[in-house]
């Protein structure tokens, strides 16, 4: 099973919400929606850029900055993904809203899944 680890930026946590939301759910009985997707999604909020500091005590020294934009880490299932063309070639097809918010990183950030190198 092949997975692709990507790093993602909106603008508010509500844009976020509505992409992620967006992706493929089934409802049950009760009108509850589920995901009937396979992507591993990891809401990471307004991380830090400029961490904060603390004493011996736990009292904060220096506030920490956090980032105006909404972070999210998305392990996504290729197979669920992967279109197919009349030629037999393949070709990843993000959801509609996701490309455009991809960002690339240095290392592997703040987050990671289970030690996957982004």
């Amino acid at each position: 099973m092949k997975y692709i680890f990507k790093k993602y930026e909106f603008e508010t946590q509500e844009l976020a919400e509505t992409r992620i939301a967006a992706l493929p759910h089934q409802e049950d009985e009760e009108g509850n929606r589920h995901p009937s997707h396979s992507h591993t999604i990891v809401k990471l909020g307004y991380i830090f850029t400029e961490q904060p500091t603390f004493d011996e005590e736990g009292e904060i020294l220096t506030e920490g900055v956090q980032s105006d934009m909404y972070s999210v880490d998305v392990l996504w299932r290729a197979s669920e993904i992967t279109e197919t063309d009349e030629e037999g070639n393949e070709e990843i097809d993000y959801p509609y809203g996701w490309v455009s918010k991809e960002i690339e990183v240095e290392g592997n950030g703040v987050h990671t899944f289970a030690g996957r190198n982004f």
